[in-house]
């Protein structure tokens, strides 16, 4: 067995340090705002978007003149995404029952599938506005039924940005906050005294978004912890290294510590690639982003075989997985610790985070090992029931149930029990003792 690290990120412990920086800003931040509501989230607009209007939740004639912004071909492409999301957050919805069954004659249980009451949605502004992050929450949660939908996006060149506007809108949401980064998610969890909380959490954001709603889980719900984005490329010696290297870059671009790597069986393939990244950074327009990624987050590892290739995938369990081989269903079959796969030259990230119908919002930094990403059913809590409809099952049940909690000890429990094996059973059971 051979795998060989062609090319290494920053070592952990740097980027340990920088997690613990953002840590100590996120938890002096919510304590203010918890502190000072509204006069702490008015001061963090001030000073990290220099953006205090009145009202930090939209009018509805602030959303309309927002969206009279946007062009038409903008709005039809907006719409073409949000019928994709929305068709295929149906079926995930489709695909989660309520369930009532008759386990014993006369014992009834079953379990409902219901809404969060009030959801909490983030949209990133800052170099790069996230459209597609409205969709992908507000548009599901609105699928799944959620009675309130909160929104929030920081205002772009001092204002709200249009299609982001209009994307929340034509996604449902009930309110839209134009507030940005650690005041935006504090605000929604915690709430103000012009912003009421809401229950849970959901949206991608920066280190220090993140951060906060890892802090705030317990307090509300949240989808997932989120970090940078990641993306990875499954390749052999059926694709080129253009593709390759395309697909690498056009996730390092995110941000300064998005993750990058390359797994590949071809050594051949993994040193044009590295000479391809080098080509594509001196003409790509967000090169600075890119490079930096690449040069401190960026991995190639060379296996021998594929069996190798995906244990070192399932190991690192990125967000996003391009796999380009003569196998693609075997990776398909195989792989379980992602957050999404793109299965074929033809897929790419791209399409997933922008339009083709399924939820960009994924786990990172292993999560995949332990969760999937942003759907429908997230919005959803299943709760489960019971009803007991006969005499001879509550006896039955009840006698059972009086035996095993004096098994543990649990003597009142017993009587829970004994109670209903005496009433509707006729049977003479000592206080305090099992059911014979």
């Amino acid at each position: 067995m051979a795998i060989t690290h062609l090319k290494f990120s920053k070592p952990e412990a740097e980027k340990a340090e920088d997690d613990a920086k953002v840590r100590a800003v996120v938890e002096a931040t919510l304590a203010d705002i918890e502190s000072r509501g509204d006069a702490a989230v008015r001061d963090l607009s001030a000073k990290f978007d220099g953006y205090t209007p009145d009202a930090f939740r939209l009018t509805q004639s602030e959303i309309d003149a927002a969206m009279q912004k946007v062009s038409t071909r903008d709005m039809e492409d907006i719409r073409f995404a949000q019928d994709q999301i929305r068709n295929f957050a149906q079926a995930q919805r489709a695909s989660m029952t309520d369930v009532e069954v008759e386990t014993l004659p006369g014992v009834i249980l079953g379990h409902k599938n219901i809404p969060v009451q009030s959801v909490g949605c983030y949209v990133p502004g800052g170099k790069f506005p996230m459209v597609a992050s409205a969709h992908m929450s507000v548009l599901t949660a609105s699928v799944a039924g959620v009675p309130r939908i909160v929104s929030s996006a920081p205002p772009v060149n001092g204002e709200p940005h249009p299609a982001i506007v209009a994307a929340m809108h034509m996604g449902g949401a009930h309110e839209i906050l134009c507030l940005g980064g650690i005041q935006a998610v504090g605000a929604m969890a915690i709430g103000t005294e012009t912003i009421d909380p809401v229950h849970m959490l959901v949206g991608p954001g920066n280190a220090f978004v993140a951060e906060a709603k890892r802090q705030l889980f317990g307090r509300v719900g949240i989808d997932l912890f989120a970090g940078p984005t990641e993306t990875m490329v499954i390749a052999d010696d059926t694709v080129d290294a253009e593709l390759c290297a395309t697909d690498l870059l056009g996730q390092a671009e995110h941000g300064y510590n998005s993750p990058a790597c390359m797994i590949t069986n071809s050594r051949k393939l993994a040193d044009a690639t590295l000479v391809e990244i080098d080509r594509l950074l001196e003409i790509l327009p967000t090169a600075e982003t890119a490079r930096a990624s690449w040069e401190d987050y960026g991995d190639i590892v060379v296996c021998d075989t594929h069996e190798e290739m995906l244990q070192v995938a399932n190991d690192m369990a990125y967000e996003h997985v391009q796999v380009m081989t003569d196998r693609d269903d075997w990776y398909l079959e195989n792989m379980h610790s992602y957050g999404a796969l793109f299965l074929g030259p033809r897929t790419n990230v791209a399409n997933g985070d922008k339009v083709i119908g399924t939820n960009h919002t994924l786990p990172t930094k292993k999560a995949g090992r332990y969760t999937g990403g942003l759907w429908v059913g997230k919005f959803l809590k299943t709760h489960s029931y019971q009803k007991v409809l006969t005499d001879e099952a509550a006896t039955l049940v009840g006698e059972y149930g009086s035996r095993l909690c004096m098994l543990e000890g649990f003597v009142g429990h017993a009587e829970q029990c004994n109670i209903r094996v005496r009433r509707y059973g006729g049977k003479n059971v000592p206080y305090g003792q099992a059911a014979e």
